[in-house]
């Protein structure tokens, strides 16, 4: 599932890493959410092999309903929703098709990702350096679940949301929570854990995740927008984590460290962009002690 509405060059690569796959099992649908420029759509119903389709919007619905549609018109049992602007290497099919076989329990399946810039040359950031170190070492394939793949993801949000291959009947029958717009897939992600449903984790890299300003995550993060919706959800998260019994993760949520790194480093970016009041935004996230101290009764 490709939803789309960016760069037409990305998008064309996006695509192409799809039909050059080595593995025939797929099936490409392409969700054009409006995009302005009507050529990159132009050139996608130029394609005439028979497992891509593509549909536009009338209007744009924004990231988080989109999304959803993806999940909705799914239909196999296993699911990617990848970026327009992300590549998958042409083993990526093959591979995903071998994990799901190895491991039939599985939820979601979390290949091998390197980071690539706006250019296709390879990148490394503050964010990936972090991720890196939250990321689960040890020999791979690694499987994670129940309160410590909980515990993984909200220490550390490691994962590269358009890499993962969800479970189709399960991912459809939980859906994208509708309130959310950066931080869906770690919310799914999360759901996905409490139904017992395992993560795998592997090494062999078979997708490039393409990171650059322009990613709506990007954005948000410099303005601050990005940290008041996790803060909300962290805090939510620390409640259910404590009801379920799972107190290190409660703690975890409550924590969000990683999540308060992350909001110190874009600090420079907002305050050279005269951003006064992202500026305040990024700091009370980093640096608020009202989360991170707060205990619920029942913990």
């Amino acid at each position: 599932m490709l939803p789309f509405y960016g760069r037409e060059d990305h998008f064309r690569e996006a695509v192409q890493s799809v039909l050059d796959q080595d593995d025939p099992r797929w099936r490409l649908v392409i969700i054009d959410d409006a995009n302005p420029d009507p050529t990159p759509g132009e050139w996608a119903r130029l394609i005439t092999d028979p497992r891509v389709h593509y549909l536009r919007h009338a209007e744009n619905l924004g990231i988080n309903r989109t999304f959803q549609e993806s999940l909705e018109l799914s239909e196999a049992e296993w699911v990617v929703i990848f970026g327009c602007d992300d590549v998958m290497k042409t083993d990526y099919v093959g591979r995903v098709h071998h994990l799901a076989s190895q491991h039939p329990d599985a939820g979601i399946i979390h290949p091998g990702v390197e980071i690539i810039d706006a250019d296709g040359k390879p990148a490394r950031t503050l964010v990936d350096a972090a991720k890196a170190y939250y990321r689960p070492g040890g020999e791979k394939p690694l499987v994670l679940s129940g309160e410590d793949l909980a515990v993984s993801i909200t220490r550390g949000n490691w994962m590269n949301f358009p890499a993962l291959a969800w479970h189709g009947p399960t991912a459809r029958s939980i859906g994208f929570r509708p309130d959310y717009q950066v931080v869906q897939d770690l919310a799914l992600a999360l759901d996905v854990c409490r139904k017992g449903y395992p993560l795998v984790i592997d090494d062999q890299i078979v997708f490039q995740y393409r990171r650059h300003a322009g990613s709506v995550s990007s954005w948000r993060a410099v303005d601050g927008s990005r940290f008041e919706e996790e803060r909300a959800f962290f805090r939510a998260e620390a409640d259910a984590f404590t009801l379920q019994g799972w107190k290190t993760a409660a703690r975890a949520a409550r924590t969000h460290l990683s999540s308060r790194i992350n909001a110190a480093t874009r600090v420079p970016s907002a305050l050279r962009a005269g951003d006064l009041a992202g500026s305040r935004t990024l700091l009370h996230h980093a640096f608020s002690r009202r989360d991170a101290t707060k205990k619920v009764a029942t913990d």
